[in-house]
C-alpha cells in the first residue's frame, strides 16, 4: 500500500506545495473510483449532477450588502449560526458558479459537511443570482473583484478573531482565484480551494461551441437571459455599445458576454475580456494555501486550460486532477450516486489542516503580521 505521501496512481497530483499539504489528504492513496455508468461519461455525469444529485435542506438568513456603487449583493449566512457557534469559528465562505446560488446542491453539500464540523458557512450570490437583487445597470464578470472584496471585508469585520477562508466553483472558481492573485500578499483569507475552474477563459470558450457542449451552452444563456430580463428596465437607457436586445435573446454565453458582460467592464471586444479575465494568469501571484481539483474530462473547464507549470512553480499551490468527475459531478466515493461529490472530503480535510496549523501558529507566536496563515506560517509549523 503507497504511504501517506503518495497519491494513487489514478489521480494526477502536482504542485509547489505537494509535499507540505499531501500528509493532509487522507483519502489520496484509495484509487479514484467513477460511479458505474453515470460516472464514466462526462456528460452524464455533468448532467446527473446536475438534475438527481439529492440537494440537502439548509436554512438561511439572508443580508443584502449596498457596494459602493450603490449596487447589491446577496450573502446567506445558516440561519441559527450566530448562536450556535463561538465567535472565533473559522468561516467558509462559498462562491457558485455562473447564475449559480446557495440553493444548488452542489454548494449545500459542502456546507452541511462544513457546518457538522464547526464551521461558520456564508454563501456569497452574485448580483442577480441565487434572486439576489439588482439594483443598477451592471451584473458581475469573470474578473470583477468589487463585490469579493466587499463580502471579505463584512465577513473578517463582523468575526474579527476568526480564520477566514473560500472555495469557488467554476465561474466562482475563477473570481476567488483572480482575487487571491490580485490582492496577493494583503489577502485577509487564510486558504482557499478552487474547484472546475476554467482557468483560460479562451480555451474555455472555444471548447464550449463544440460538439454537445453547445447544448450547455444555451442552457446557461438562457439562465442569463432570465436573470437579464427580469431587470432589463435598468439597462434601457444606456448609451454606448450596449445590445440590450441581443443581450435579452442571446443564444450563447458568448453573445450575452459580447452584448453586455465586455461592454460593462470596459473591454474593446469579448476576446479581450476572456483573455484578461482568466484566473491562470493569476496562478504566480497567488501568495496563501491553494487547493485546486479539476477533472481531466471536465467539458466546461478543459484540462488543456490548466496553468500546470505556474502551479508546480508556486510553492503555495496544489493541484488534483481526478480521471473522471465531469463538471460539478464528481459522483464517486462513498455517497455516490446521489450524495455529496467525491471532492467535499479532500476539501474539508485541506481547510481544517490549515485551521489546525493557523491555530498552532496563533498558540506558538507564529502567526503572520497581517493575522491569517501564509505558506510561510505552514512550513514553519512543519518544521519545529
Amino acid at each position: 500500500m503507497a504511504d501517506d505521501k503518495t497519491p494513487h496512481p489514478s489521480l494526477d497530483v502536482i504542485g509547489g506545495a505537494r509535499d507540505v499539504f499531501l500528509p493532509a489528504l487522507k483519502t489520496l492513496n484509495r484509487p479514484y473510483s467513477p460511479y458505474p455508468l453515470i460516472g464514466h461519461n462526462c456528460h452524464v455525469e455533468t448532467i446527473f449532477a446536475s438534475f438527481l444529485r439529492i440537494t440537502p435542506n439548509v436554512r438561511y438568513k439572508r443580508e443584502c450588502i449596498r457596494t459602493k456603487d450603490s449596487g447589491s449583493i446577496a450573502i446567506d449566512w445558516v440561519a441559527g449560526d450566530s448562536r450556535r457557534l463561538p465567535p472565533d469559528s473559522p468561516v467558509l465562505i462559498l462562491l457558485p458558479g455562473l447564475t449559480g446560488g446557495s440553493g444548488d446542491s452542489y454548494v449545500r453539500h459542502l456546507l452541511v459537511k462544513a457546518r457538522t464540523k464547526g464551521w461558520r458557512v456564508i454563501v456569497f450570490n452574485s448580483r442577480g443570482c441565487g434572486d439576489s437583487p439588482v439594483t443598477t445597470p451592471q451584473f458581475y464578470s469573470a474578473s470583477f473583484l468589487g463585490d469579493m472584496r466587499e463580502v471579505v471585508a463584512v465577513v473578517t469585520t463582523r468575526h474579527p478573531n476568526a480564520n477566514v477562508y473560500a472555495v469557488g466553483w467554476s465561474l466562482g472558481a475563477n473570481i476567488l482565484v483572480n482575487y487571491l492573485g490580485e490582492e496577493s500578499q494583503t489577502c485577509p483569507l487564510a486558504g482557499a480551494v478552487s474547484l472546475c475552474n476554467p482557468f483560460n477563459l479562451v480555451i474555455a470558450d472555444e471548447d464550449f461551441r463544440k460538439g454537445f457542449n453547445i447544448v450547455y451552452d444555451k442552457a446557461l444563456a438562457r439562465a442569463l437571459c432570465k436573470i437579464f430580463k427580469k431587470h432589463a428596465l435598468l439597462f434601457e437607457e444606456l448609451d454606448g455599445e450596449y445590445d440590450i436586445p441581443s443581450v435579452a435573446n442571446a443564444k450563447s454565453v458568448r453573445e450575452f458576454d459580447q452584448g453586455l458582460t465586455r461592454v460593462s467592464f470596459g473591454f474593446k471586444s469579448v476576446d479581450e475580456y476572456y483573455s484578461n479575465s482568466s484566473s491562470s494568469d493569476a496562478i504566480k501571484h497567488v501568495s496563501r494555501p491553494l487547493l485546486c481539483i479539476q477533472a481531466a474530462n471536465d467539458p466546461i473547464a478543459p484540462a488543456r486550460g490548466i496553468p500546470r507549470e505556474a502551479i508546480k512553480a508556486n510553492p503555495n499551490c496544489l493541484l488534483i486532477v481526478t480521471p473522471k468527475g465531469g463538471h460539478l459531478g464528481w459522483v464517486a466515493g462513498a455517497e455516490a450516486p446521489l450524495g455529496a461529490p467525491w471532492t467535499d472530503t479532500v476539501v474539508m480535510d485541506f481547510l481544517e489542516y490549515l485551521e489546525g496549523v493557523a491555530s498552532k501558529s496563533a498558540a506558538s507566536g507564529f502567526q503572520a503580521e497581517s493575522g491569517q496563515t501564509s505558506l510561510e506560517g505552514v512550513h514553519h509549523v512543519e518544521e519545529v
